[in-house]
């Protein structure tokens, strides 16, 4: 059985219009004999504007019936979707997670999905049907609506495709695919016609927005490949596969910046076992997502000057727990707002020598300073100041030649 899935994001099935294009674009798959498993996101918009129906009816609204009023979202748009495939004379209808069902594990705003019972999906789709199921969401063990979290859709139609064992799993966005940088940063960034997990992983989690990491993680595990393509042009997308698929010269692959950092440097720690664990213990129980760590030892080994960095909005908190903190002593605590982390992301940087030399050299041509860096096997990252993000990236993508035709 050659089965697709298509996976719908909010935007592309924001309006009426766009779900009658999402209707057509549905249907030329089943002309090309594909058993068509769909899943949609609900409705742009929707889904945040429930959060705050939710947050005026109470500040600590319930997370099992948050989870239920949010699955609604798409439940709407599944619905719309179906509709639409029967006007144009083709059997389908929505499926509820419940109804499948997708049993998830997991804490309810934040669930992963466990198994999926395929049993009555197959039938349906030996009917002739086309089944449209609600992303985001599942349903546990007691029998209670859950969600996936961000992401969640992706991750219900990847999990789809793993256990249906689909030949395709194409995101349908409102972009044409995976960019080398934002082109509402760069004009001149270039579409990336295939790119490999780890370095797709790389490129979410330092902040572009195409896909979630979690998603991605879970494409990587089973080994789905993933094509993400725009809904509003008929365009090839990019493939995110594995590494073994890719044959590219590319030293570089892409190029991430993020916003709205700050940089907190403790110095002179008292320099003993533990005292790493003791600093971010505490920022760990806040939800605070701590980054790029850089720690020097000084040259007596008895003090130690530790920088990281962490999103602005959790600055103010940051320092409170630090200050608060009994268990650790440091001569001076200080922070610095507007900063930027720019990094450089590659699978050829593994066999390449002279990157890091490359990237330094073109941001101090263009005299920007660096003030922390942090690596890994295909990744180099650096903190700069936040007005000098724009130069840097121009700069980096004219060095690592991804100005050129891909």
């Amino acid at each position: 059985m050659k089965i697709v899935v298509l996976k719908f994001g909010g935007t592309s099935v924001g309006t009426i219009k766009k779900i009658k294009k999402v209707a057509k674009i549905i249907a030329d798959y089943k002309k090309k004999n594909y058993k068509v498993i769909v899943v949609s996101s609900a409705m742009s918009g929707v889904t945040n504007d429930l959060v705050k129906k939710s947050s005026k009816i109470s500040e600590n609204f319930s997370n099992s019936e948050h989870d239920v009023l949010v699955s609604s979202g798409e439940q709407v748009a599944c619905s719309l979707i179906a509709g639409r495939l029967i006007h144009n004379g083709y059997k389908s209808r929505s499926w509820l997670s419940w109804q499948i069902p997708i049993i998830t594990l997991g804490a309810h705003k934040n669930s992963r999905i466990n198994k999926i019972n395929k049993n009555k999906i197959l039938k349906y789709l030996n009917e002739g049907g086309i089944p449209v199921i609600t992303g985001f969401q599942g349903v546990n063990i007691e029998n209670r609506i859950t969600t996936i979290g961000r992401g969640g859709s992706d991750a219900s139609a990847i999990m789809l495709a793993k256990f249906f064992n689909a030949e395709r799993c194409i995101i349908y966005t409102d972009v044409e695919g995976v960019y080398t940088t934002d082109p509402n940063k760069l004009k001149k960034a270039k579409k990336i016609k295939i790119i490999s997990y780890e370095e797709m992983l790389e490129m979410a989690s330092l902040g572009a927005k195409v896909m979630q990491p979690v998603s991605i993680q879970d494409a990587r595990l089973n080994r789905i490949d993933v094509e993400v393509k725009s809904s509003f042009k008929k365009k090839s997308g990019t493939l995110i596969t594995k590494r073994s698929n890719i044959i590219n010269n590319k030293i570089v692959t892409g190029i991430s910046s993020t916003q709205n950092d700050s940089k907190v440097s403790l110095i002179g720690v008292k320099d003993k076992p533990g005292v790493a664990a003791s600093i971010f213990k505490p920022l760990s129980k806040n939800l605070i997502n701590v980054d790029m760590v850089v720690q020097n030892i000084s040259a007596n080994g008895k003090e130690t000057d530790l920088t990281f960095t962490i999103k602005t909005e959790d600055l103010n908190k940051t320092k409170k727990i630090i200050q608060e903190n009994k268990d650790i002593n440091y001569r001076k605590l200080l922070f610095e707002k507007g900063v930027s982390k720019i990094s450089v992301i590659g699978v050829g940087m593994i066999t390449t020598p002279g990157v890091t030399f490359r990237m330094f050299q073109s941001l101090a041509s263009k005299k920007i300073n660096i003030k922390v860096i942090s690596t890994s096997e295909i990744k180099i990252s650096v903190l700069i100041d936040k007005k000098d993000t724009k130069k840097a990236i121009v700069a980096l993508h004219k060095e690592f030649k991804l100005n050129n035709k891909k």
